[in-house]
Order: structure tokens, then C-alpha cells, then sequence
């Protein structure tokens, strides 16, 4: 197969692969760094090269309203945004689980105020992971633009019917020019087939959605929601196993990089997992065992093949581009705790908030804080918690 290659910021790749997809409904607000993804799509839209219908809104929360209800009448739908305009769309983003609306939300992840920063930071994202949404993470335009096409195959899927979002970090992805392979729109639409929806809002039916449920049944659908978030775990390994028959291009819910001899490990996510395997790769060089591990896939958290890729491993840095205060470790480093926690041969576990609103983790850093973990491992800290890259 002859692969067709053009240059694209991240933006630019969400973009060019939603236009594939042809959404019949966007409704979305623009906000820096994303505003490219609906801008560029905007013109799309003007040039009569989809027959998408796009919804200019007031704010965050009325385009994720205006997608909940689009997607009620059974219509694909998409939207993007980012750092505070998620957290106003906040609200909604429960109603939209709640309906079971496979809604496709691109993040460009962008730090939260005070103060007022634009740049990259994952806590935006991150925060939504009690909203019952399906999140996926991305390193690239590359996988910016491959996570486009496959969410909505994930979300709209029978036995998931849930929202999903995937991110991408401000302008290090997001406006990033970078080499991607693109498809054709036969093999999107042979990828992806027409939504099919049984129960949905039409004038010449009758149906109740978003009704009043109190004790009586709030508790079961809640439950329900469970069942579809533990099947998307199933159906994201296979979707992904599907895209990569079609592309050629490895993807997994979980990417090892020189894991099975590796006595240590360094696990990321998004553009930092980039900088995770350069560094396994110069330390490589200088004699140690070590590997990475990158998460594809954060909600549903995949613990089980957490577990087998780190079963073994001495000690685990967790480079999290992110911040929970007050809690007892990061955001993606209590995750791992609770997947881990009373199974056999398992790492001590050391997290590490690091580039914060922008600001650049480097090579010799991410260094430093694996001999940092390695000194926590021998002199038995099971858990640690630190800063890095910041001035003191």
C-alpha cells in the first residue's frame, strides 16, 4: 500500500480527519490553542466540502448542549475544545454520558487560570475522568489524527454508546508541523460505518429523554453506564486492533518500549511519552534496564495489562503533566496505585508533576528523577511524590 504523507500541525490533523468522517452536526466555541480544529473546519464547511452542520455558540456549555441534542436525534456529532472551556462545558458533559450520546470531543490540553495561561498542561483533561466519558490521549498529529477517526467508532458502538474525547497538549501537539500519513475517504467509510441508531428523538414518535429519575431507578442507570464503560475497554482494543490492519501503524492501548528485559520503568502519557523513550534509549546507552510505558487509553483505565506490563519491575517513575492538590499522589500515579494494589511482584511507585502550563520537562531532568526513583526503591519508599522542573 502506497502511503499518502502531508504536513499538519495537530490541530490541522483533527481537522483534516474529522472532514473524513463528515459529521452531520458541530457545534463549538473557539478558544486557544484549539481554535484552529473548528476554524479550519469552518471553511471546510464554507467550501461546500462536507455537509456538516455547523452551530457558531455563545460558549463551551451551549456547544456541548447543542450537541447533546443533535446526537438525541441520532446525528454524529462532533466538538473540540479546551482548559476552561471543558471546565464550562463541565455540566454537560454528564448529561451527555448520562443520554449514552457518542459525542466526539477533541481536547487541546491547555493549563486552567489563575493565572491566565494558554499553554500545555493535562489537568483539563484529566479532571473529566469521572464524567463517564471514554478518554484517550495523544503523542502526535499522527495520533491526533488517527484518534479522530477511531473515537467515533469507540463511542458509537453498540455496546459502549458513550462520549469520547481524546487530547492532544497545546501548542507542543496541537501546533506542532509534524509528518502524517493520511487515508482516503473510502477507507475511513469502509472503517467506519453509518451511525445506526434504534431509539432516538423524532416528531413522529414518542420518547422521553433527560426525564425526572429520583431513588427509584438513578442508581441502575448509573450502573448501566458501568457496563458500558467496562465494555469500551473491550472495544477500544479491538477498534484499535482493526485501524492497525488498516494503516499498517501500531495501535494499542498501551505502547511498551523495551519493557521485557527492563528492571525499571518510566510511564507517561501524550507528548511527554515522546521524551520518556529517548531517555530509556540514552540510558540504554550507559548500561541500565529501563523501559517505558506509555497510556493510550485513561478512562476506562486498562489495570489489568498495567499490571502484566510492570509485573517485575523494580521501581516506576510516573511523569504526569498535571496536578491534584492536596492528594496523596498525582493524578495518573493514584490510578496505578489502585491497579496494582494487593497483587503480586509489584513496583514502588514514584510520581512526578512536571510541565505545568508549558514549561518544558528535559532529557537530563527525566534523568534525574529515574536516579531519584531508583534511590526511593533501594532504601524501600514504596510511594513518593515530587515536583520537578520548577524553580525553588
Amino acid at each position: 500500500m502506497i502511503k499518502q504523507v502531508k504536513g499538519m500541525t495537530g490541530n490541522e490533523a483533527v481537522a483534516w480527519a474529522a472532514k473524513l468522517v463528515n459529521p452531520d452536526v458541530i457545534a463549538a466555541y473557539p478558544i486557544t490553542p484549539q481554535t484552529i480544529i473548528v476554524e479550519r473546519y469552518s471553511e471546510f464547511v464554507n467550501n461546500g466540502e462536507v455537509d456538516t452542520s455547523f452551530i457558531p455558540v455563545e460558549s463551551e456549555h451551549s456547544a456541548m448542549s447543542s450537541c447533546v441534542g443533535a446526537s438525541l436525534t441520532g446525528a454524529r456529532v462532533f466538538t473540540a475544545s479546551a482548559s476552561a472551556g471543558l471546565a464550562l462545558m463541565y455540566e454537560i458533559l454528564y448529561v451527555a454520558s448520562g443520554l449514552r450520546c457518542p459525542i466526539v470531543l477533541a481536547v487541546a490540553n491547555r493549563a486552567f487560570s489563575a493565572p491566565i495561561n494558554i499553554h500545555g498542561e493535562c489537568t483539563d483533561q484529566l479532571v473529566c475522568r469521572d464524567a463517564s466519558w471514554v478518554s484517550l490521549f495523544g503523542e502526535s498529529a499522527q495520533e491526533a489524527y488517527d484518534e479522530t477517526i477511531m473515537s467515533f467508532k469507540i463511542a458509537e458502538h453498540p455496546d459502549v454508546l458513550l462520549p469520547t474525547m481524546f487530547g492532544i497538549e497545546g501548542f507542543i501537539v496541537t501546533h506542532a508541523l509534524e509528518r502524517v500519513e493520511i487515508l482516503s475517504k473510502s477507507e475511513v467509510d469502509s472503517f467506519l460505518p453509518e451511525r445506526d441508531v434504534d431509539l432516538k428523538f423524532c416528531p413522529d414518535e414518542t420518547n422521553t429523554f433527560g426525564s425526572l429519575v429520583l431513588q427509584d431507578y438513578y442508581m441502575e442507570i448509573k450502573r448501566q453506564q458501568e457496563e458500558a464503560m467496562t465494555n469500551a475497554y473491550r472495544v477500544t482494543k479491538e477498534v484499535m486492533e482493526e485501524f492497525t490492519e488498516l494503516t499498517g501503524r501500531t495501535m494499542e492501548i498501551l505502547e511498551k518500549y523495551k519493557l521485557d528485559d527492563a528492571d525499571y520503568a518510566i510511564v507517561s502519557y501524550g507528548a511527554t511519552a515522546g521524551n520518556a523513550k529517548a531517555v530509556v534509549d540514552r540510558l540504554r546507552a550507559k548500561g541500565e534496564k529501563v523501559g517505558a510505558l506509555k497510556i493510550r487509553l485513561f478512562r476506562p483505565f486498562p489495570s489489568l495489562d498495567i499490571y502484566k506490563a510492570l509485573k517485575g519491575i523494580k521501581a516506576v517513575t510516573i511523569l504526569d503533566r498535571s496536578v491534584t492538590f492536596g492528594s496523596p499522589g498525582t493524578i495518573v500515579q493514584n490510578d496505578l496505585a489502585s491497579a496494582l494494589y494487593g497483587r503480586e511482584n509489584i513496583p514502588t511507585l514514584h510520581g512526578y508533576i512536571n510541565g505545568l502550563g508549558g514549561r518544558v520537562l528535559t532529557l537530563p531532568e527525566i534523568e534525574e528523577v529515574y536516579e531519584m526513583s531508583k534511590h526511593y526503591n533501594e532504601i524501600n519508599m514504596s510511594s513518593t511524590t515530587d515536583w520537578v522542573g520548577y524553580r525553588k
